[in-house]
């Protein structure tokens, strides 16, 4: 079955695709990814966003293929995406998962320069940091190290949680669980940590995506995922703290929901409205002080 948007191609201009044409991401579920005489090609059953139909994937064009439920890929596929240096990632409904990274950039280092440089710097690494708080609370924070800011942030967050919480009409009793038995919380507490880490599975697609370096955090540290964690917490107060209450509202009003569920669920489609992870990729850039518009126009 052919393209209904153009004769044996991917409808890249159609809105019925989830395609970004700036970073060149294709989501894609529900089908086969295969190869025919090395036309990469999806054939699928028909989802939300793509008619049922056998598709021609203008691989060249393509910085990243994001593979969701349902999805299937062939060792033929893998190779011609490998050599055409086109990633492949392996992530859950809307992007609220991801399961496999493969080598990042597409051989460019741009990103993982800019990056190091930046984090190296004591100096420019706190100014990088105090953009960050000044982007999540909307003010510029004082000039001071990065243990004042985190106290600082500290308060500012106690205060958000009340306020989203209060919009969505859930009581609140502030945060704490035990990270050893997560699932003893109360319900919004609950909720916050399967919203948390639904937002870092999209913040994690982001910074694989453009090929930044994870461990090199300017506010996290000590961890592997580090700077995942400052993407992800950009979008703490806008979009897992609301993802988080809305959930727990519905639950509250039906108990015979799953939480885990209707958080996973609420992700998934605030991340579609909100385009959240080319939103990710765009503040990346902008932190690290990078720009390849050039290489953008060309996949256009």
């Amino acid at each position: 079955m052919s393209s209904p948007f153009l004769p044996g191609r991917l409808g890249l201009a159609a809105s019925r695709v989830p395609y970004v044409d700036r970073h060149g991401l294709l989501f894609l579920s529900r089908g086969r990814l295969y190869v025919d005489k090395g036309t990469l090609r999806f054939e699928t059953a028909g989802t939300e966003e793509l008619q049922a139909g056998d598709y021609a994937i203008p691989y060249q064009t393509i910085s990243t293929i994001l593979l969701g439920p349902g999805g299937s890929v062939t060792h033929d596929a893998l190779r011609i995406l490998a050599r055409h240096g086109t990633l492949l990632l392996a992530v859950g409904d809307g992007g609220v998962k991801m399961y496999s990274a493969p080598p990042m950039g597409q051989g460019r280092s741009d990103v993982a320069r800019a990056h190091a440089s930046l984090w190296a710097d004591e100096e420019q690494r706190t100014l990088v940091a105090r953009r960050m708080y000044a982007l999540r609370f909307g003010e510029v924070f004082p000039d001071k190290d990065i243990s004042t800011l985190r106290g600082m942030e500290g308060g500012r967050m106690r205060e958000s949680y009340k306020i989203v919480a209060q919009k969505y009409g859930v009581e609140w009793d502030g945060r704490r669980y035990d990270r050893s038995a997560p699932e003893t919380a109360d319900l919004p507490n609950q909720a916050i940590n399967h919203s948390s880490t639904f937002v870092e599975a999209a913040a994690e697609i982001a910074v694989a995506a453009v090929g930044a370096l994870p461990p090199l955090g300017f506010i996290h540290e000590e961890s592997s995922n580090a700077f995942t964690l400052d993407v992800a917490d950009l979008w703490r107060v806008s979009v897992t703290l609301p993802i988080a209450f809305a959930a727990v509202a519905r639950v509250l009003k039906d108990p015979s929901l799953k939480l885990e569920r209707e958080v996973r669920f609420e992700a998934a489609k605030v991340f579609r409205q909100k385009k959240l992870i080319p939103a990710m990729i765009d503040r990346i850039k902008e932190l690290l002080h990078v720009h390849d518009r050039g290489r953008d126009e060309e996949r256009l």
